[in-house]
């Protein structure tokens, strides 16, 4: 809560990235006093999520992340330094996804009325452009985005 009242935060708005989780999440950002002009739920199917995540790789030496099939490393060298998080195996996804659909509808009630639905299984730039228009709609002209 003290992050999002700060200057920036005021002046050019911000972003909670897979928060809330829980209703309990949500109700306590309510509590707080943290209402959000905008609630982004990207709709991807969930095998989708696990073939993007048991994918990803990342580059020790330099942070970049990697995906083996959608955007694999230009070099062996590089390939062979990657590592895979360790709640990156496809167990551990579904696991987390279970835990998801236990409680995305209590969290989508908290926010049915500042809520865009976007299909995440689109082409990235398709993605972008309709989380941004969708921004604009909900609070463009209060961060003029």
């Amino acid at each position: 809560k003290n992050r999002l009242i700060e200057k920036d935060c005021q002046s050019q708005g911000w972003l909670l990235d897979g928060f809330p989780r829980t209703q309990a999440q949500a109700l306590a950002l309510e509590d707080a006093g943290v209402c959000a002009d905008c609630f982004i739920f990207l709709n991807v199917p969930d095998s989708v999520l696990v073939e993007r995540v048991v994918g990803r790789r990342t580059d020790p030496d330099t942070g970049k992340i990697y995906h083996m099939t959608f955007s694999p490393p230009e070099d062996e060298e590089i390939k062979a330094r990657l590592v895979q998080r360790s709640d990156d195996t496809e167990q551990k996804v579904k696991v987390r996804l279970e835990q998801f659909h236990d409680n995305v509808d209590a969290v989508k009630d908290k926010y049915t009325n500042i809520m865009v639905t976007v299909d995440g299984n689109q082409a990235p730039t398709q993605v972008s452009k309709e989380i941004l228009e969708a921004i604009e709609e909900k609070v463009g002209s209060k961060v003029g985005v």
